[in-house]
């Protein structure tokens, strides 16, 4: 029987949630609202569906490889030259790409933990070594991360906003973060929910990225976009990075709807922003009740909210059973997704009895 390498084998998987009908069928509910996924309840622009329904006439054709149109908005949007960008089917691919690329067996990685999942996952599937550095006060501890370096380290991710806790990290610190580091070590900042961020103290990834730091910036349409079905993201980085990526991305990764639909989006500015309002008023409304409820939530710069729970499996069984989907994050802790007003309502009401 064949073997796969014990790297490979003593890796985690990546547990999805079954679909809400299902649930609904196993439960005997109805009319369930999913908080679990950090996805845009207001859904995708009316313009991306536009774009959908006119390319569904030449789904009998391969899609552009090289993302012509798409680069083109984008480059215009973020003022980069196309051959800074990459496309990838959701920004987890790139991910996965830029880890085969740039890291060998035996290399090390360094995280924050915790963090998003697919990090660790992705190094360990390479047989390099996943550095993991607790958070400090919910954030990422940029300082303690700099001191793990070692000439093995040839990666650090910065999830920014970090999921799962929504925290972000300054200019000031990722400023001494990039003076400290070495060359040879690529910078992966992940910002899937950089859209959200209201802290003017944001930092500024696209200006080191400027200066031509070796760092790769990765964006997603799957959040505040609402495209999170049709997968598709993108990443930033200096063109010797990229042609280097692209040797190992597939010829036709993201699919000729997605990419349609994400040029589309990008130009709805007005959908961002009913987005960004939408997201902004649930979560000063969630901020209100888990307070008054006595909730040590964690403030947010994102679409979700991460919250201490004595004992979160048992609040998500009983929150799912009431038509509540929010998704548990270890033994002690919830995340739930900034929804439509009904929908925070309703997990307010929800989780009230279960705490």
């Amino acid at each position: 029987m064949i073997k796969a390498p014990e790297y490979v084998s003593s890796i985690k998987p990546y547990v999805p949630g079954k679909p809400v009908e299902e649930l609904e069928r196993e439960l005997g509910i109805k009319g369930s609202v999913k908080l679990a996924s950090n996805e845009n309840p207001l859904g995708p622009s009316p313009r991306a569906i536009e774009a959908l329904s006119a390319s569904l006439g030449s789904l009998n054709r391969y899609p552009d490889g090289g993302g012509y149109y798409l680069k083109g908005a984008l480059s215009r949007s973020l003022d980069v030259k196309e051959d800074e960008l990459i496309l990838g089917n959701g920004s987890n691919e790139l991910i996965d790409i830029a880890v085969r690329t740039f890291l060998s067996p035996g290399d090390e990685a360094v995280m924050a933990f915790p963090s998003f999942v697919v990090y660790p996952m992705s190094v360990k599937a390479q047989g390099a070594k996943a550095v993991e550095v607790p958070l400090m006060d919910m954030r990422h501890d940029l300082e303690a991360m700099a001191d793990v370096v070692t000439p093995k380290t040839k990666m650090l991710f910065i999830a920014n906003p970090n999921n799962p806790t929504g925290t972000i990290n300054t200019k000031g610190e990722i400023d001494r973060l990039m003076a400290r580091l070495p060359d040879g070590v690529l910078v992966v900042v992940d910002e899937a929910y950089f859209e959200y961020v209201r802290n003017p103290d944001y930092a500024d990834s696209l200006r080191h990225f400027r200066a031509g730091r070796d760092m790769l910036i990765l964006r997603t349409f799957s959040k505040i976009y609402g495209l999170a079905g049709l997968r598709i993201g993108y990443g930033i980085a200096r063109p010797e990075i990229i042609r280097e990526m692209n040797k190992l991305r597939p010829p036709f990764n993201t699919n000729s709807l997605a990419q349609a639909a994400a040029a589309a989006a990008l130009a709805d500015t007005g959908h961002l922003e009913r987005s960004k309002d939408v997201n902004e008023n649930g979560r000063r409304y969630l901020y209100t009740e888990l307070s008054a409820l006595g909730v040590r939530y964690t403030p947010t710069e994102a679409n979700f909210i991460y919250m201490p729970v004595k004992d979160s499996a048992s609040i998500y069984d009983a929150l799912l059973r009431k038509g509540v989907i929010v998704r548990p994050m270890g033994p002690g802790h919830l995340r739930v997704t900034i929804g439509l007003p009904d929908e925070n309502a309703r997990f307010i009401e929800a989780i009230k009895p279960l705490l």
